[in-house]
C-alpha cells in the first residue's frame, strides 16, 4: 500500500496507510503475470499469486495484507482487508463491534442497533480449498484487482464505504502451490489433465472440507482461530463441481438442511444465492440454478457450513469446472437427455446452450457471484450486523427455556483423555465450558467434582449441540417406494459414540444452586485484543492430544480443559498400560524408543469407570501391555505427559515379548484420503509408517521391511490402478498379481494383513477366503446406512478388541457385513446383534441383513492373520473410540 508505516501487532502484519500518499500506479493482473487471469493452459502458483497480492498492497492504501498462519508445508497463510482507506484506519475498531455483536450477552437491542449503524460488514471471500478446483484463487486476483481500480466507481464506492472484505487467495495454500506446478508440468504433453497422484492437502485432500468441527488439520484451526478473532458475518467460500449442464450452484441448498441451524442465518443466506443469481442475470451469465438433490447442508463438518451454528451466513457455491485451465466444448448431445430441452425451471430459470467453457468463464461467474456478496452486504449491512447479533441471543433465549439446557460430561471416563480431545474441540470453536467446583445431584443422577458442563444458554450452542446429540437421517424419497435420497455426506456422526466418551443432557433448566457450582474454565478473548496469526510450532504445548505444536493452546478456553492427571498405582520395577487408552500407545512407542522392552499379558482387573454411549465398561478387560527395563523417573514422565492411568507391576514372567512394530501402510497413486487419515492416525501416536506404493510390493519381500501391513478403505482397483496412458508412466498401475502374491507370502510367512472397510472385498477374493458380504449386493431400497454410527457386540477377550466395551460403537459407510462358510479359521472379533437395530445415530434401512452378522474378523492364514475391519475406524481422525482396534491389530498377533 501506498507510503506505508509497519507495526507488529504480536506477529500480524499489518500495514496502515499514511494520508495523503502517492504510490506507484495499480498493476494489472497481466502486466505482472504475463497473461490474463484465467486464461487457457495458465495457472498462476500460490506464490506468484500472493506476489501479485503484495504488489497491490504497495500501490493501495485500500487494501491491507495480513499474515494469518502457517500451513503444514510452511507456507505462509496471507489474506487482505480491503475497504476505504478511513475503514481501514479503524479496522480495530470495526473488528470489536464485529465480535461485540457476535457474543450478545448483556448487551441491549438498543445498544446493538447502534454498533450496527456504526459497524461495517465484514466479510470474508476466498479461492476455496479443494485446489483442483482451480478457478477460486485465480479469480481472487481479478476481483482484487477490479475492486481497486474502480473503488470510486458509484457500483463500487459504497462497497468500500459498508464493507471490509477479507479476501484470502486460497484456504489451502500448499495446494495451490502442488496443482499448479503438476498441471504446467503435464501442460502440452497426452497427460495435460491427468489427475495429481498424491493428495493435494497433506493427509486429507478432498477431506479439508470435512474437518470442520474436529480441527484434526492445522489448516482447519488458522482458520478457525482466524474467524474467532475478525467474526465476520458473512462467509462465502468458491468451489467448482456444479452439475452438469448447469454453470454455477448456489444456495439455498438441498434438502435436508441441519435441524438445528439459526433460521435467521438460514433466511440470509437464502437471500445472498438470491442476489448472486440476480447479479449473473444481470451480467448475461446464464446457467445458475439451486438446491437440486446433491448439496445438502445435513453434515455440520463442512468448513464452508459449520460457521452457520456460530450465527455467521457462512456457505459455498459451485462453478462448473472441465479440467484444470484446459478448455472443452460442449454440445447438446454432450447434455444428460433430460436436459437437451433447454427448458428453463423455476431454479434454473436460464439453461446454458452449451459452447466452449474456459477457465476465464469460471473466474468470470465467480467474480460476479463475490461482488453480489459484497453488493448485498453493503446494501444490507446494518441488517447483516444485527442480524448476527439476534441469532445468537436467541440461541441463548432457546436453550434458557427449552431442552437441552447443558451436557454433563464427567472425568471418569474409558479414556479420559477422549473426553479432553472432544470438549477441547469445542471449545476452540468459541463454546465455553465449565466444571462442577462440589459434587453435585442432577436429575437424580451424582456427578463428582471435576465433571466439565457444557452450558446451552450461549451465542454458540448449536455448534455443540450438533456433534453431542444423536442424528436421525431423513426418510426423503421421490416415491413411497423409490430409493431414499441419500445423503451428500454423512447421515450420523455423534462425537460421544465416536469418541467413546459417556455425555449426559440435562433436560432440566439449569437450578441456581447447580449453577453457582460451576467454574468456568479459560477466558475469552478480549474485544479490542490484538489479532495475531496461528503458528503451530514444533514444540507440542499438550501432549496428552491428538493436535501437534501449539494445538489448541491457543485459546485460553481450549487451554483450560487437561485431563485428570496422570497417575500410577502399585508396585514394580514394570509399568503395565491400558488399551483401553489411546495415549497408551503413544507411551509404548515412545517407550520402545527409550530402549524398553514390552510385553503383552493376558487379562486384567478393572480399573475403569463406568458409563453411558460407548464408555461403558471394565478398563483393561482383555488384557494389558507391560513395559520394563524403564527407570521410575522414566515411567513418571511418561504417565505424566499422557495423562495415563497405570500401574507398577511385577516383571513379566509370562507373556509374549513385541517388538516395536514396522506398519506397512498401502499408499496407491490413486490419491487415497483413507490412507491419508491412517497416516495420520498412527504418526500421532508415535507409530513407525513405511508408506508402500505399487511399485513397492514388486521388489524385496514385505517382511524384510514391515511387519503389519494396513490397506485403508480402498475401493478402486488396488490391484490395477490408473489405466496405461492416463497418468505419466511412473505412476500407472495398481499392486498387480505380483503384488497380490506378496502380500500372499508376506502373511503366510507370519505377516499381518488389516484391511479397512471396503477393502476387506480384495482379501476375500485375493486369498480365496470363506467368507460373504452379505450386504454387497443389496439394492438401496433394500439395505441403506449413508454413514451412520451402529452398535457392535465385541470379542474383548481377544488381543485386537483389548481395551474396547463389550458394545462399541463404529462408523460404518458402504460397510460390508461378514458371513463366514465352512473352511473358515478364526475368530469373530465383533457382531452386530441378533435382533432389533444397531442404529445408534444417522439412517439404517434393512436391519435384519445385519442381524448376526460379523463386523469384523481375525483369519487365520498360514502363520499369519488377516484383520477384516468392516467399519471405519479412523475416519475423518473422529472413532477415537476404535483407533485402538487398528493400534492392537498392527503389534504382533502371533502365529
Amino acid at each position: 500500500m501506498r507510503a506505508f508505516l509497519i507495526l507488529l501487532a504480536a506477529g500480524w502484519l499489518i500495514v496502515q496507510p499514511s494520508a495523503g500518499a502517492q504510490g506507484p500506479a495499480l498493476p494489472s493482473p497481466e502486466s505482472v503475470l504475463g497473461h490474463q487471469v484465467g486464461a487457457d493452459y495458465k495457472i498462476a502458483t500460490y506464490d506468484e499469486t500472493v506476489a501479485y497480492f503484495q504488489k497491490l498492497d504497495a500501490a493501495s492504501d485500500r487494501m491491507v495484507m495480513m499474515r494469518a498462519g502457517t500451513s503444514t508445508q510452511g507456507r505462509t497463510y496471507w489474506m487482505a482487508a480491503i475497504s476505504s482507506a478511513a475503514n481501514l484506519a479503524k479496522i480495530d475498531r470495526h473488528r470489536e463491534i464485529a465480535r461485540r455483536l457476535a457474543h450478545p450477552a448483556g448487551l441491549s437491542e438498543a445498544d446493538a442497533r447502534q454498533l450496527a449503524r456504526e459497524g461495517k460488514a465484514i466479510v470474508h471471500i476466498d479461492g476455496g480449498l479443494h485446489s483442483s478446483e482451480v478457478a477460486g484463487p485465480q479469480h481472487t486476483m481479478q476481483l482484487a484487482y477490479d475492486l481497486l481500480a474502480k473503488a470510486d466507481d458509484p457500483e463500487y464506492a459504497h462497497v468500500f464505504e459498508n464493507v471490509i472484505l477479507l479476501l484470502w487467495p486460497t484456504i489451502n495454500p500448499d495446494g495451490q502451490q502442488m496443482i499448479a506446478e503438476w498441471y504446467r508440468g503435464n501442460v502440452g504433453t497426452p497427460f495435460e489433465v491427468a489427475p495429481m497422484p498424491r493428495l493435494y492437502q497433506e493427509y486429507v485432500g478432498h477431506d479439508n472440507n470435512r474437518d470442520g468441527y474436529m480441527l484434526n488439520m492445522i489448516e482447519s484451526r488458522v482458520m478457525e482461530h482466524a474467524w474467532r478473532q475478525w467474526e465476520p458475518q458473512i462467509i462465502h467460500v468458491h468451489h467448482q463441481s456444479s452439475p452438469f449442464p448447469t454453470r454455477i450452484w448456489l444456495p439455498p441448498f438441498a434438502e435436508p438442511i441441519a435441524t438445528q441451524a439459526p433460521y435467521l442465518i438460514s433466511r440470509e443466506i437464502n437471500m445472498i444465492g438470491m442476489a448472486m443469481a440476480k447479479g449473473l442475470e444481470e451480467r448475461g451469465q446464464v446457467g445458475a440454478t439451486h438446491m437440486g438433490t446433491g448439496f445438502d447442508a445435513w453434515y455440520p463438518g463442512y468448513i464452508d457450513y459449520k460457521p452457520v451454528f456460530q450465527n455467521i451466513s457462512s456457505f459455498w457455491t459451485e462453478t462448473a469446472l472441465y479440467s484444470y485451465a484446459t478448455p472443452r466444448f460442449y454440445t447438446l448431445n454432450d447434455f444428460p437427455p433430460n436436459m437437451r430441452d433447454l427448458r428453463p425451471q423455476a431454479l434454473y430459470t436460464s439453461p446454458w446452450p452449451g459452447g466452449w467453457w474456459r477457465l476465464r468463464d469460471a473466474v468470470e461467474y465467480m467474480e460476479t457471484a463475490s461482488l453480489s456478496v459484497l453488493d448485498y452486504a453493503s446494501r444490507y449491512r446494518e441488517h447483516v450486523l444485527l442480524n448476527r447479533y439476534r441469532a445468537g441471543r436467541s440461541q441463548i433465549e432457546k436453550y434458557t427455556e427449552a431442552p437441552p439446557h447443558a451436557y454433563l460430561v464427567p472425568q471418569q471416563q474409558r479414556d479420559p483423555v477422549a473426553a479432553v480431545e472432544l470438549l477441547r474441540r469445542l471449545a476452540f470453536q468459541g463454546v465455553r465450558v465449565a466444571q462442577l467446583k462440589t459434587e453435585a445431584a442432577v436429575e437424580g443422577a451424582k456427578f463428582p467434582a471435576g465433571t466439565w458442563v457444557v452450558p446451552m444458554d450461549q451465542e454458540f450452542a448449536e455448534t455443540a449441540r450438533q456433534v453431542l446429540d444423536v442424528q436421525r437421517y431423513p426418510d426423503l424419497r421421490e416415491s413411497p417406494e423409490g430409493p431414499l435420497e441419500q445423503p451428500y455426506d454423512a447421515a450420523g456422526w455423534t462425537l460421544p459414540y465416536q469418541m467413546g466418551v459417556s455425555v449426559t443432557p440435562l433436560m432440566t433448566p439449569i437450578a441456581p444452586e447447580l449453577r453457582a457450582k460451576l467454574s468456568p474454565l479459560g477466558t475469552e478473548l478480549p474485544l479490542a485484543g490484538p489479532v495475531t496469526p496461528y503458528e503451530p510450532g514444533t514444540t507440542d504445548a499438550s501432549l496428552f492430544d491428538s493436535a501437534p505444536g501449539i494445538g489448541f493452546d491457543t485459546s485460553s478456553l481450549a487451554a483450560a480443559i487437561v485431563p485428570p492427571a496422570g497417575k500410577i498405582v502399585g508396585t514394580g520395577p514394570a509399568l503395565a498400560l491400558d488399551p483401553g487408552q489411546n495415549n497408551s500407545f503413544a507411551a509404548l512407542n515412545r517407550a520402545w524408543g527409550l530402549g524398553a522392552r514390552v510385553y503383552r499379558t493376558g487379562a486384567a482387573g478393572a480399573t475403569g469407570a463406568t458409563g453411558a454411549a460407548g464408555a461403558a465398561g471394565a478398563t483393561g478387560a482383555s488384557g494389558r501391555y507391560v513395559v520394563a527395563g524403564l527407570t521410575a523417573a522414566q515411567q513418571d514422565e511418561l504417565v505424566k505427559s499422557y495423562a495415563l492411568r497405570a500401574e507398577r507391576a511385577a516383571a513379566p514372567t509370562s507373556g509374549s515379548e513385541l517388538k516395536r512394530p514396522r506398519v506397512g501402510l498401502y499408499r496407491p497413486w490413486m490419491a487415497s484420503m483413507d490412507e491419508g487419515w491412517t497416516r495420520w492416525m498412527l504418526e500421532r501416536y508415535g507409530f513407525q509408517v513405511v508408506s508402500l506404493y505399487p511399485q513397492d510390493f514388486r521388489a524385496a519381500s514385505l517382511a524384510d521391511r514391515v511387519d503389519a501391513l494396513i490397506i485403508a478403505d480402498e475401493a478402486r482397483g488396488l490391484l490395477d490402478g490408473y489405466a496405461r496412458g492416463v497418468v505419466p508412466a511412473q505412476y500407472e498401475g495398481g499392486i498387480g498379481e505380483d503384488g497380490g502374491r506378496a502380500i500372499d507370502a508376506f502373511v503366510r510367512g507370519g505377516g499381518t494383513l488389516v484391511c479397512f472397510n471396503r477393502a476387506t472385498a480384495f482379501a476375500i477374493q485375493q486369498f480365496a477366503l470363506p467368507i460373504k458380504d452379505t450386504v454387497g449386493g443389496l439394492k438401496r431400497q433394500e439395505f441403506f446406512t449413508g454413514g451412520s454410527v451402529l452398535e457392535v457386540e465385541t470379542t474383548t477377550t481377544h488381543p485386537v478388541m483389548a481395551g474396547m466395551p463389550e458394545r462399541a460403537a463404529i462408523f460404518v459407510e458402504s460397510s460390508p457385513a461378514f458371513e463366514t462358510g465352512e473352511g473358515f479359521t478364526g475368530v469373530v472379533l465383533a457382531r452386530y446383534q441378533a435382533t432389533g437395530s444397531p442404529l445408534l445415530s444417522g439412517y439404517l434401512l434393512g436391519q435384519q441383513f445385519l442381524n448376526n452378522r460379523a463386523a469384523a474378523l481375525d483369519v487365520s492364514y498360514g502363520k499369519g492373520h488377516i484383520v477384516l475391519l468392516g467399519f471405519r475406524p479412523q475416519w475423518r481422525g473422529q472413532p477415537f473410540g476404535t483407533f485402538r482396534v487398528v493400534f492392537n491389530a498392527v503389534m504382533g498377533l502371533g502365529g
